[in-house]
């Protein structure tokens, strides 16, 4: 019989010389033994657990593959938002970049990595070990990919050190992947993946783990959620450099750059090497590389105003501009839409391209029968560049725009300091389906089922004529559709009943309010609470609001007042959609409580409390939260490994409190 001492002792050791092995191939690139041996070694240890289930660990070499297949993702609620970045494409948009983020924070020191092509990825670690992995989504709520991530052999499952901490990323699919993985979908009659990005997504997105693990993912971690300075960090470089330490894989092309000019020879260098790499990269992020210069500098409602992406130029062909028809969207808006020959750009296919205007159209002297110059716009949306005039025939048509709505036949008309034709019927039934469309989205009401080819269908067969119709649908109706059975019907009718619990934002983004985004949506639904509060608004009110301009206070005053629109509202209410936000409200803030009036800083790692948590017990004492501390800061509240924040707190004689008395105050 086998001495069980020895046995634990052995497995761990493999642990150790597998996780030893394994970092070294797949995070430094660097393998320090033969394949051969370490496909002994990891033998070895599934031998040993197999005869002894009892010695298997869950940060085993041996557990990135689940057997079992999922039923779904579930939600994943980011302790902080996953932003997405702002997009420069030349040098003056660089160079005004810099001289924002020197206007507000004076001279600071970039840090320019590779922007990887692939899908931005959360993992979570407790005491050093693998707990939770999930996607960015709308970055706020992502999905649940622990089970898939495991499977990528670059993510460790066991740190270099006992933390708890929060690591963000990039997976992506290297190019031999991608090249292996579409030969052999061919060979299998299967379409084909349009580039890695799209194929590393739909990897992680399988409910099966096992295919994930087929793909041969990796990634690059590019950052700590919360606060770098509850580790002793000052920098995004220093991060960085501890992420490597904790046995990560970041990219070591980052360059710490002391200047603008230092960032665009960076650039520079990378805009013909790019393809030496062995992953797709489409630009450079730019980033402040002081944690105390980015709180300064904050964020918009949409990105952080201290870092940006550069993204490269696009590939551009050549080819033929077949006809131009017209797109009538959920705002009006009446767009051209070239058809083109098909061809090959930036990995894709592409047969068709927004004109964006008449005006566009006019000033490029762009007709049907052109040969045209074509490119992905930030490598994503086809656009035509030019034509190419000096090969015409005299067979090309010039195209004018027409005056009256496509859908509805209503009068077309240019609004004030708009380049766009806008049909301003409301009840045009192009704007009508679009505004569905929107609504049921994934990042609106998230209706699952209810694609654009359903939509159109309901539209066709008069089954609704708005939003607010979608809850009045019987299985019944539903099983009058093409394609649409018994277990679709119920299906569908189920996801549009779930809807109706969504929280406020959801609604409000669904609603399509012009120049109201997700992150706005959030803002209104979290300062007034209610539908009808927000409903009543003036614009004072609504400019009074930090994040919110006049155009946006504008646009829903304007909604709010139409009387088409109220009736809609009603419907939706009258079908028991909720119309209240879930989520804390800044007015739920006592005025009298213990904190009240008083700016409070949280800094470092507590025990009790994830850092939302703790922001939501300050407030309740009545506390504004806020991130940095400067001479108007009442109060900072320290856990575990507090760095600058305190230390700023103590030189400027600033109160501050453990997580003890931060429990005490609450009870």
């Amino acid at each position: 019989m086998e001495d069980q001492l020895q046995l634990e002792q052995r497995v761990k050791e493999l642990h150790q010389l597998l996780n030893e092995y394994g970092h070294a191939y797949y995070v430094l690139d660097k393998p320090v033994v033969p394949d051969s041996e370490y496909d002994a070694l990891m033998q070895e240890l599934i031998d040993l657990e197999e005869r002894h289930p009892d010695l298997i660990m869950p940060d085993s070499p041996t557990q990135r593959i689940g057997g079992a297949v999922l039923p779904g993702f579930s939600k994943v609620v980011h302790d902080t938002p996953m932003l997405s970045l702002s997009n420069v494409f030349n040098e003056e948009d660089i160079r005004e970049f810099d001289r924002r983020v020197r206007a507000d924070a004076g001279d600071v020191t970039y840090v320019c990595e590779l922007k990887i092509d692939g899908l931005a990825i959360s993992l979570k670690y407790e005491n050093g070990r693998f707990k939770q992995g999930s996607t960015r989504g709308d970055g706020t709520v992502g999905e649940d990919i622990t089970t898939n991530l495991r499977t990528i052999r670059a993510i460790p499952l066991k740190l270099t050190e006992d933390v708890t901490i929060e690591a963000r990323g990039e997976a992506y699919m290297p190019k031999k992947s991608f090249m292996t993985l579409n030969e052999h979908r061919e060979e299998e009659g299967l379409d084909v993946f349009a580039n890695p990005r799209n194929a590393a997504a739909g990897s992680l997105r399988q409910l099966d783990p096992k295919i994930a693990a087929k793909r041969n993912l990796s990634v690059f971690m590019y950052g700590i959620g919360g606060e770098g300075a509850a580790y002793g960090l000052d920098a995004h470089s220093e991060a960085l450099d501890y992420l490597d330490r904790l046995g990560f894989r970041t990219n070591p092309e980052r360059r710490r750059c002391k200047d603008i000019d230092e960032v665009i020879a960076y650039i520079e260098s990378w805009q013909d090497r790019r393809q030496d790499l062995s992953y797709e990269i489409d630009g450079i992020v730019i980033k402040v590389d002081s944690f105390s210069r980015q709180e300064d500098l904050g964020f918009t409602a949409k990105s952080p105003r201290w870092a940006t992406a550069y993204k490269f130029p696009a590939e551009e062909v050549v080819t033929t501009l077949l006809d131009i028809e017209l797109t009538v969207g959920r705002t009006g808006a009446v767009t051209p839409t070239a058809i083109l020959e098909p061809v090959r750009v930036a990995g894709t296919t592409v047969a068709r391209a927004s004109l964006h205007n008449g005006d566009l159209i006019r000033e490029k002297d762009i007709r049907i029968g052109d040969r045209v110059v074509v490119r992905k716009a930030g490598d994503i949306i086809p656009e035509i560049v030019m034509s190419l005039a000096d090969q015409r025939d005299g067979d090309e048509e010039e195209y004018r725009m027409p005056t009256e709505c496509p859908a509805c036949d209503s009068e077309l008309v240019h609004l004030e300091d708009e380049v766009a034709l806008r049909c301003v019927n409301p009840q045009c039934p192009a704007q009508l389906q679009e505004s569905v469309i929107h609504f049921v989205s994934r990042n609106a009401m998230n209706i699952e089922g209810l694609g654009e080819k359903v939509v159109a269908q309901l539209f066709n067969e008069g089954l609704i004529k708005d939003a607010a119709d979608l809850y009045s649908l019987t299985e019944g109706q539903l099983m009058e559709l093409e394609r649409m059975g018994e277990k679709s019907a119920s299906n569908l009718v189920s996801a549009i009943t779930r809807s109706k619990e969504n929280s406020l934002e959801k609604l409000l983004f669904g609603l399509g309010i012009r120049h109201v985004g997700q992150k706005a949506a959030q803002i209104l639904a979290r300062e007034f609470g209610t539908l009808d509060a927000l409903k009543e608004a003036t614009e004072e009110q609504l400019t009074a609001i930090h994040e919110i301009g006049e155009k946006v206070a504008d646009s829903v005053v304007s909604y709010f007042d139409n009387e088409d629109v109220q009736k809609v509202l009603d419907k939706l209410t009258a079908a028991g959609v909720n119309t209240v936000y879930n989520g804390p409200r800044r007015q739920d803030i006592p005025e009298d409580g213990l904190l009240a009036g008083k700016t409070v800083v949280l800094t470092g790692k507590l025990e009790q409390f994830s850092r939302s948590e703790a922001k939501a017990a300050l407030e309740s004492l009545g506390a504004k939260v806020t991130g940095s501390v400067s001479k108007k800061t009442d109060l900072v509240v320290a856990g575990d490994d507090a760095g600058s924040k305190l230390q700023k707190a103590e030189e400027l004689g600033i109160e501050v409190w453990d997580e003890a008395a931060l429990i005490e105050a609450i009870q």
